[in-house]
C-alpha cells in the first residue's frame, strides 16, 4: 500500500494525538476509503509497520521517489513480519541460489510445514488464513519488484537504492541489507 503508506508517514510526521489520528482517517478520509473501519484497520497496520522505522525514514517515505519509498516499505514490512523475513530467506533466496526462477504454491506449503516444526501454533492456522498470508507476501514482493507478478511469481531480484543502503548501513542493519540484496 505505497500511496496509503506515504499518506500515513506524512501524518505521523505531524505527531497526531488520538483525536487528530481519528480526525484525519475518519472525518478527512485521508486514505480515501469507503468505510471508516477499513481506513482505521489499514492505517493501524501501516502505522505498526512504519513504527519499526524512525522519523528520517518517515520523511523519506513521504517525500522521496517511488523506488526509495517501495524499498523502505519493504524494510518496514520485513522488520514488522518475521514470517515475511523468513520466507525471503528460506524460499526466495534459496530459489535464486538454485536458479529456480519462480515460486509455487507448493513452496508456500513446504515453508509452512517448516514453520510448524519451529512453532506448533502454525498448525492452528486455518486454510483461509494460510492462503491470505501467502497472498499478502506475494503482493508485498510484487510491489517491491522482487516478483514479476502475483500470477507468474517469477523472481526479479533487486538491488537496494544507494540512499536506502546508506540509511540501513548507518543504522547498523547489515543483516537486513544482506537479506534484501541476496534476494
Amino acid at each position: 500500500m505505497p500511496l496509503e503508506s506515504r499518506r500515513i508517514a506524512a501524518l505521523l510526521l505531524t505527531h497526531p494525538d488520538d483525536k487528530g489520528w481519528r480526525q484525519a482517517l475518519v472525518e478527512d478520509n485521508l486514505l480515501q476509503k469507503n468505510a471508516p473501519a477499513t481506513a482505521l484497520r489499514q492505517a493501524k497496520l501501516i502505522r505498526n509497520r512504519l513504527n519499526t522505522l524512525d522519523v528520517t525514514t518517515w520523511e523519506m517515505i513521504a517525500n522521496r521517489e517511488q523506488e526509495v519509498v517501495i524499498q523502505l516499505l519493504l524494510v518496514a514490512a520485513v522488520t514488522h513480519s518475521r514470517l515475511l523475513a523468513d520466507f525471503i530467506s528460506d524460499v526466495y533466496i534459496d530459489h535464486q541460489r538454485r536458479l529456480n526462477l519462480a515460486i509455487t504454491p507448493g513452496d508456500w506449503e513446504g515453508f509452512l510445514t517448516e514453520c510448524s516444526h519451529k512453532d506448533s501454533s502454525v498448525n492452528q492456522w486455518s486454510a483461509s488464513t494460510q492462503a491470505k498470508l501467502f497472498q499478502v507476501i506475494l503482493r508485498i514482493l510484487t510491489e517491491a519488484k522482487y516478483l514479476e507478478s502475483t500470477r507468474s511469481m517469477k523472481l526479479t531480484p533487486q538491488s537496494l537504492h544507494p540512499d536506502v543502503r546508506r540509511y540501513l548501513s548507518g543504522h547498523g542493519e547489515s543483516a537486513l541489507i544482506e537479506l534484501l540484496e541476496r534476494a
